[in-house]
C-alpha cells in the first residue's frame, strides 16, 4: 500500500474512530448509543443552515444541536429509567427524521473554502481530520484514566446500585456521558460533512453504530462496563478499516463487510465471557 493509499485509509478511518471514543464511554457505563449516527446526521443538516456566518459558528452549532439528542438520551436513561437500548433506538429513528426535516430532505452543497479545509486541508503533510482526531483521543483519555469523573464513571459501569450508596452524582455522570458522546459524534458529522462537500442527513452517519461498538468492543472494554480501554478502541477502529480496506481491494461486496463486522463483535464478546467465567 503506497504511502497515499495509507493516508486515505486514515483519513476515511477519522470518523468511525471518533464516534467510537463516544460509544467507549457510554459502554463504559454499561450503557449503549444507537443514536450516533442520527446525531451525525442532524449536524450534516445544521451546518449549511448556519455556514453563512462562518465555519466555527456553524460548526458550534451542529454540535449543540447533536447534544440535545444526547440529554434527551441522558434524561430517559438517568431520570427516568428507561433502558439505554430502548431510549437510543427511539432517539435513532427520531433523530434521522429530524434531521430530513431540518434539510427538508435535500442534499445541500457546503462551499465555503474555511470549512472544507476540516475536511481536505493538511499540515505538514497531515490531514486536520486525522490532528482533531488525535487530539480528541488524548482528551478522553486524560478523561477517562486521570480524572474523578473517569473514575466515577467506571465505578457506575462495574455496579451502578454500590455507586448510588457510595454517594456517587450517578444521574449527573450518565447525562454528561451521553453529552459527551453525541458531541463526539456531531464533531464525526462535521468532517464527514467537509469531505463531501456537502449536507447528506440521509446518509451520513448510516451504520456506524454497529461499526463504533465493534471498535469498542474488540478494543478490550466489555459491553458489561466498568472498563473504558481508549487505544484499545482506536485499534480496534484501525483494524476495521484495515479489514474493510483489505475487502474492498479485493472486490468483496460491501454487504460482506457488514456480515464480517458482525462476526467479530459475536467472536470478541464471546471471548470477554471466557475471561469473565475464568475470573
Amino acid at each position: 500500500m503506497t504511502i497515499d493509499n495509507f493516508r486515505v485509509q486514515f483519513i476515511q478511518v477519522v470518523p468511525v474512530l471518533i464516534v467510537a471514543l463516544g460509544m467507549a464511554l457510554v459502554i463504559g457505563t454499561e450503557g449503549i448509543d444507537l443514536s450516533v449516527g442520527a446525531v451525525m446526521a442532524l449536524s450534516a443538516a445544521v451546518i449549511p443552515l448556519y455556514i453563512g456566518y462562518g465555519p466555527l459558528p456553524a460548526a458550534i452549532l451542529a454540535v449543540l444541536a447533536g447534544c440535545l439528542i444526547g440529554l434527551a438520551n441522558g434524561t430517559m436513561i438517568a431520570l427516568i429509567g428507561v433502558q439505554p437500548i430502548v431510549a437510543t433506538l427511539s432517539l435513532m429513528v427520531a433523530g434521522r427524521g429530524i434531521a430530513l426535516l431540518v434539510a427538508d430532505e435535500q442534499l445541500k452543497s457546503v462551499i465555503d473554502p474555511g470549512f472544507l479545509a476540516l475536511g481536505r486541508g493538511t499540515i505538514a503533510g497531515v490531514p486536520y481530520s486525522v490532528l482533531l482526531a488525535l487530539v480528541l483521543v488524548g482528551l478522553v483519555a486524560v478523561l477517562v484514566n486521570r480524572t474523578t469523573f473517569g473514575k466515577q464513571l467506571v465505578s457506575i459501569g462495574g455496579s451502578r446500585r454500590a455507586a448510588e450508596l457510595a454517594g456517587l452524582p450517578v444521574k449527573r455522570v450518565l447525562i454528561t456521558i451521553y453529552i459527551l458522546a453525541a458531541a463526539l459524534a456531531s464533531i464525526a458529522g462535521i468532517i464527514q460533512t467537509a469531505r463531501l462537500s456537502a449536507s447528506v442527513p440521509s446518509t451520513v452517519g448510516n451504520l456506524i453504530e454497529l461499526s463504533a461498538i465493534t471498535a469498542v468492543v474488540i478494543g478490550g472494554t466489555p459491553l458489561s462496563g466498568g472498563q473504558v480501554k481508549v487505544l484499545g478502541t482506536v485499534a480496534g477502529a484501525l483494524l476495521l478499516q484495515l479489514i474493510a480496506a483489505s475487502l474492498i481491494k479485493h472486490n468483496v461486496p460491501d454487504a460482506y463487510s457488514q456480515i464480517t463486522q458482525a462476526v467479530i463483535i459475536l467472536l470478541a464478546v464471546y471471548l470477554q465471557r471466557g475471561k469473565a467465567v475464568l475470573k
